[in-house]
């Protein structure tokens, strides 16, 4: 499979760039044939998958992936318990940065469920946009993770103007790059290809590759953090289990996606146990930094039997 074609990909896993982009050598059809020598230019259907999940009609609306959109919708309760979570950690450090990450987190997945849900009904005019946007947050979260990476190395100081200044930029840029690559390539304004939305190995490498690189140096600067400056194995142990879940919801949503919609008889599809692994996936981030500063308080609060509170440890 070439990186400038998602022909392959796109026939085994019912991505929403799916929708948007075409091969330039055939369409592959849900019944897994093959139509040679048409012309894409006027059937905006993308590439279809062999196998998908079935869509249900619910109030005259057609939902598709309902799987999917459960786990979606669940994991935006567990990322708002984060985000509670991590508010009342008043002195924990990398408090604002973390808070930061996990707000993009929750943009994302509402996007998700925007494009998976048929909310933007694909074939539709906005639809694009939409696909753009997710995959521009999916960027910026992963620009993020990155910086918050880089945060306990203590290059400077947590929660300051500065900080923030710094992770805000990181995700503006990580969004504008990977927005920028999407709509560029599913609209073909800078392509000269015979066949529009063909032309994808520049979304490809800043998509998937780019954005793998800069996850891949934020596990080894948790690696390095739990193991030489922190010592604490349990540490490791979520940092390690957070990459399992990630890499299976990468193999279950590229590798097998097919086998599953065809061995539940299309009630789902890889995305749906790809949706699980990144909601564990997060929950390890959060399990990870909630470990490194579950004892940083400046002070603690006694109270006395006169019913004073006395503050120690300044």
């Amino acid at each position: 499979m070439g990186i400038s074609n998602f022909a392959d990909i796109c026939a085994r896993t019912p991505l929403p760039l799916c929708s948007v982009v075409k091969s330039s050598k055939h369409l592959v059809l849900s019944n897994s044939s093959v139509i040679h020598n048409f012309d894409p230019k006027h059937l905006n259907v993308g590439i279809l998958p062999k196998c998908y999940a079935r869509s249900i009609e619910l109030a005259n609306t057609i939902i598709f992936g309902i799987g999917n959109a459960f786990i979606n919708i669940g994991a935006l309760g567990i990322i708002l318990i984060i985000l509670y979570n991590i508010r009342q950690k008043y002195t924990a450090i990398g408090r604002s940065e973390y808070l930061y990450f996990f707000q993009l987190t929750l943009l994302l997945i509402i996007f998700t469920l925007i494009v998976d849900c048929g909310v933007s009904i694909p074939g539709s005019g906005p639809y694009p946009y939409f696909v753009a946007v997710q995959i521009g947050f999916a960027g910026a979260c992963c620009w993020t993770l990155f910086t918050n990476g880089l945060l306990a190395f203590n290059l400077w100081e947590d929660g300051t103007t500065k900080s923030m200044a710094i992770v805000r930029t990181a995700s503006l840029c990580g969004f504008l790059a990977n927005f920028l690559a999407a709509i560029l390539t599913f609209r073909s304004w800078i392509s000269d290809h015979q066949i529009p939305n063909t032309n994808t190995t520049g979304m490809f490498v800043v998509v998937y590759v780019f954005n793998l690189i800069l996850l891949f140096f934020y596990v080894m600067c948790q690696v390095i953090i739990s193991v030489m400056i922190l010592r604490n194995f349990w540490v490791l142990g979520s940092v390690l289990l957070g990459v399992f879940f990630f890499v299976v919801g990468l193999i279950l949503t590229y590798g097998f996606s097919t086998q599953i919609c065809e061995g539940v008889k299309h009630y789902l599809d890889g995305l749906f146990f790809g949706s699980i692994c990144n909601t564990f996936t997060l929950m390890m981030v959060y399990k990870t930094w909630d470990m490194t500063t579950d004892d940083d308080l400046e002070f603690s609060v006694s109270i006395n039997k006169e019913g004073g509170a006395i503050y120690d440890n300044f």
